[in-house]
């Protein structure tokens, strides 16, 4: 149950009852953070905008490395809905169970490959305050997208950091989209690449 309560459906402009309904009819039923994102009704619609522009077919990062990077944000946030919801996405964009279940030592790891490890150390450096973006990450960045890529890719995990900080803070749980897949343990340290 989340730390803030959801309204019920009639109390919500028209275009956030269009955003359940198309919700409804992909996913079976009403996502928990769109209901509290409902709750600042422009905030949502530009929210949702903004996510289906990152998410289209013309984007120049492709959709599996898209997920296997909005994944990782969420395990390194600690957002059980996202990491839930998106896992179930990145294996229907037929990445491997084994590539979801490495992510957290993805720099050691032979399944991925050098344009995923720099993706992955760049949503990292991102994702953790701590570790700003250096001029070599760039560079190894660079050595694999072009900088309409780069951009892309900056707005994905950007958005991504937004959406499974808000989540994680309000205590969405998973809907049960990918059950397999699990938060790292609280007892092991997020590594650092």
């Amino acid at each position: 149950m989340t730390r803030i309560a959801t309204r019920s459906g009639q109390h919500y402009p028209w275009y956030v009852r269009l955003i359940f309904a198309l919700q409804r009819r992909r996913y079976g039923m009403e996502l928990e953070p769109a209901r509290l994102w409902g709750r600042t009704p422009k905030a949502f619609l530009a929210l949702t905008l903004l996510y289906r522009a990152l998410e289209r077919k013309s984007s120049p990062v492709e959709p599996a490395l898209r997920s296997l990077v909005i994944v990782r944000v969420s395990q390194i946030n600690w957002c059980a809905f996202c990491v839930d919801l998106n896992s179930a996405t990145a294996i229907e964009r037929h990445v491997p169970a084994a590539k979801l279940e490495a992510l957290g030592d993805c720099e050691r790891s032979p399944l991925f490959s050098e344009r995923e490890k720099a993706a992955l150390a760049y949503a990292h450096s991102m994702t953790c305050s701590g570790r700003p973006v250096d001029d070599t990450l760039m560079s190894r960045l660079k050595a694999q997208f072009d900088d309409d890529a780069i951009i892309e890719l900056t707005a994905l995990i950007g958005f991504q950091n937004l959406s499974s900080k808000f989540n994680a803070a309000l205590g969405v749980a998973p809907q049960g989209f990918c059950p397999n897949v699990q938060l790292p343990r609280s007892d092991v340290k997020v590594p650092t690449l």
